[in-house]
């Protein structure tokens, strides 16, 4: 099997009607050195790190780029990840990638696709794919009930001691606007998923507004009508005992966080699992979301070129890396080697979200920062 030369730089408790509470003096803002690890010609999703130090991209649907998944070969270069067939439609057929964002290695070095299938209009799947044996290893259909004819699987984690997978769904797809986002919790050994949460106030986006450089951002509708852009449950982790589900929308001031014992419990109705649901801590919009060892929380500040952390000492937000050049960071991906990769996706210029004009340009930037402590590789 013929793999890339290249690797990663320096590796080739309240319910939610109950606020924490949070003082009123702004915490103090830290400042970590953001580096460039990688600036590519194709715009990003998100980026997952195999143990073996392989870097695996997403490139973002809403840009609609040939390739919908790639390897990155060098600090400049890409290929299609797996390989160009399944980046390649067909008619007739479901088994190809139509449209990721989110995407997990395990620590086996199985990289874990979500397709949401809004691009051809197929049924959203999970694809893991083998780097080791470089060989599909599973698909895993999201049918309904698990999703809606709105659905947007957008991100997801493994939980791999308990053989599940827990996705976001934004509740975007086809128009929709959010009202009905959920979770779904995909169990691995029967090879079935489940619909949870659905339009719960930790997952239904608040009527909040992304402002990029002072832009307003709307987004334009298939149906050629716009609305603001809202976006339901987003960004998702997973802490290192598999405790805690961290999560919370695109649009909103909230970081939500649920037991995964309650999550897993299938005998508790929608309503009581609804209140076992905590809102852990005040943010501002954010996308993805990441979690070190020591259960410090960081997010992806879309407004701000900039990450936030959650400490878990305190509960409060601030701000922790700055860049200039970081116009929307997204999706985050921890490495072997210390680092936490983040995209830079530009998708503040998507022509979706820009008047019908795409403004984005290349270098799209892989970015990298040093959290506080390890994360897990892979997520």
């Amino acid at each position: 099997m013929q793999r890339s030369s290249w690797r990663s730089p320096m590796l080739a408790a309240a319910t939610v009607g109950a606020l924490i509470g949070v003082a009123r003096a702004e915490p103090a803002a830290m400042s970590t050195p953001v580096e460039i690890a990688a600036r590519l010609p194709v715009p990003l999703g998100n980026v997952t790190i195999t143990p073996d130090g392989r870097t695996v991209v997403s490139h973002h649907p809403m840009f609609e780029t040939a390739a919908r998944v790639s390897e990155v070969t060098s600090p400049t270069t890409l290929k299609p990840f797996p390989n160009e067939a399944w980046n390649t439609p067909r008619s007739g057929a479901e088994d190809y990638l139509d449209g990721v964002l989110g995407l997990r290695s395990d620590s086996e070095g199985t990289v874990w696709m979500l397709d949401m299938g809004t691009r051809t209009g197929i049924t959203p799947k999970l694809v893991a794919w083998d780097t080791r044996q470089d060989r599909l290893a599973r698909i895993i259909p999201l049918s309904e009930p698990a999703t809606r004819r709105n659905s947007e699987p957008n991100d997801f984690v493994i939980d791999e001691p308990n053989q599940r997978i827990y996705i976001t769904d934004e509740g975007v797809g086809r128009g929709g606007d959010g009202s009905a986002a959920a979770l779904i919790v995909v169990d691995l050994k029967a090879g079935r998923a489940r619909r949870v949460l659905e339009g719960h106030a930790s997952t239904r986006p608040e009527d909040v507004p992304i402002t990029v450089d002072g832009r307003i951002l709307v987004k334009r509708l298939k149906d050629g009508n716009s609305a603001p852009m809202r976006s339901g449950a987003d960004g998702v982790t997973l802490d290192h005992r598999s405790e805690w589900l961290y999560y919370g929308p695109l649009n909103g001031g909230a970081v939500y966080r649920l037991r995964v014992a309650d999550l897993l419990d299938e005998r508790l109705d929608p309503g009581e699992l609804g209140r076992r649901v905590e809102r852990y801590a005040d943010r501002p919009n954010a996308g993805g979301i990441a979690i070190d060892r020591d259960d410090n929380l960081y997010l992806t500040e879309i407004e701000n070129r900039a990450i936030g952390i959650i400490p878990a000492k305190d509960r409060r937000y601030r701000r922790f890396a700055t860049h200039p050049d970081m116009l929307w960071p997204d999706g985050f991906g921890a490495g072997a080697d210390g680092w936490i990769y983040v995209t830079v996706t530009q998708l503040a210029l998507a022509a979706t979200l820009n008047g019908g004009k795409d403004g984005s340009a290349p270098p799209f930037l892989l970015a990298r920062f040093k959290p506080l402590a390890d994360g897990k590789v892979g997520q």
